[in-house]
């Protein structure tokens, strides 16, 4: 039953495609551009750095450093405070990745990787600054207070995410503590060559796939665009979510209160969109780390984020 479904659903993809085949030329070719442009100058140098990072278990040294502070908070071993940097500092979807490769490698525990992956996979600095202040967020007296709310929502739902993933009883067992001190996660006895090789052909193969999601992120959206024939603003809203880079331009046009047109940015950039939810989805297939509670996660830090600033603004009563 469930593969006649999915085979309806296929074929009438399909034809989908082939009727709104001017949408979907232009919906990938608008997808892959914003990779070229985007993504893979900034993301892929990382991903090919954090890889040769756990080849040779240089994050131990992090671990070292990080573990005494970030294990009161936001309550991650040494090893798991690794993910939480890449995924503050990095951006999408290197939180998932960097936690997905520590749970695969056994260097902290899956319950521990799904605790990270709620609160660590969230939109670069850069891209806050570049991006969403530089294009659509020309207040700059506004541009702090949204960078702390943006930056601290994700920190504060992670002490309400914690309060259910420390009765899971292998959150910081003694099995993974014991991997956190390096005695049983051996770096790679490679070559340099042979781990640079190895870390590019799988950055690459994380990259790609990345590439492939925004692709069909930005075909979807240019579908809908032609399917949903009136102008208004809930379409706006719902195309927004694809992809976020084109979503915030479409957000921008809204003809509704400045203030408004804030919190729904806002509530996008720390939702991240459905591009952001397919790439993190491709980067934690091999954990097990599951995606129906990060979705959950990441709607509750959205709502945070919105309340956090919907209060601010009133506060100062702009």
């Amino acid at each position: 039953m469930k593969r006649k479904i999915l085979s309806a659903l296929l074929l009438s993809v399909f034809f989908l495609f082939l009727f709104y085949r001017n949408a979907v030329i232009s919906g990938a070719l608008e997808g892959l551009v914003l990779w070229y442009l985007y993504v893979l100058p900034t993301l892929l140098p990382f991903m090919i750095l954090t890889q040769m990072m756990m080849q040779t278990d240089t994050v131990y040294l992090v671990s070292r450093i990080t573990e005494s502070f970030m294990r009161l908070f936001p309550g991650v071993s040494g090893y798991g405070s690794f993910a939480v940097i890449a995924g503050f500092l990095c951006g999408y979807p290197m939180g998932a990745k960097v936690t997905a490769d520590l749970t695969v490698s056994e260097r902290i525990s899956p319950d521990e990787g799904a605790f990270l992956l709620s609160f660590c996979n969230n939109m670069s600095p850069m891209f806050i600054l570049g991006v969403l202040f530089r294009n659509y967020i020309p207040e700059h007296a506004l541009h702090l207070p949204f960078f702390l709310i943006l930056t601290g929502s994700p920190l504060l739902c992670s002490q309400m995410f914690r309060l259910y993933y420390t009765h899971k009883p292998r959150i910081h067992s003694e099995e993974y503590r014991t991997c956190a001190i390096g005695s049983s996660v051996q770096p790679a006895s490679h070559s340099f060559g042979t781990i640079l090789n190895t870390s590019i052909t799988e950055s690459a193969d994380a990259i790609i796939r990345v590439a492939l999601y925004m692709m069909l992120a930005s075909i979807w959206m240019h579908m809908l665009d032609q399917i949903i024939l009136t102008d208004s603003v809930g379409k706006t809203i719902l195309l927004s979510a694809f992809e976020i880079t084109t979503g915030l331009e479409l957000l921008s046009g809204l003809a509704i209160s400045r203030n408004i047109r804030y919190l729904i940015m806002l509530a996008l950039t720390s939702f991240g969109g459905i591009s952001s939810i397919l790439q993190t989805m491709s980067m934690v297939q091999r954990s097990g780390l599951k995606m129906i509670p990060y979705i959950a996660e990441k709607l509750v830090t959205m709502t945070v984020t919105s309340l956090l600033a919907y209060l601010y603004l009133i506060i100062i009563n702009y």
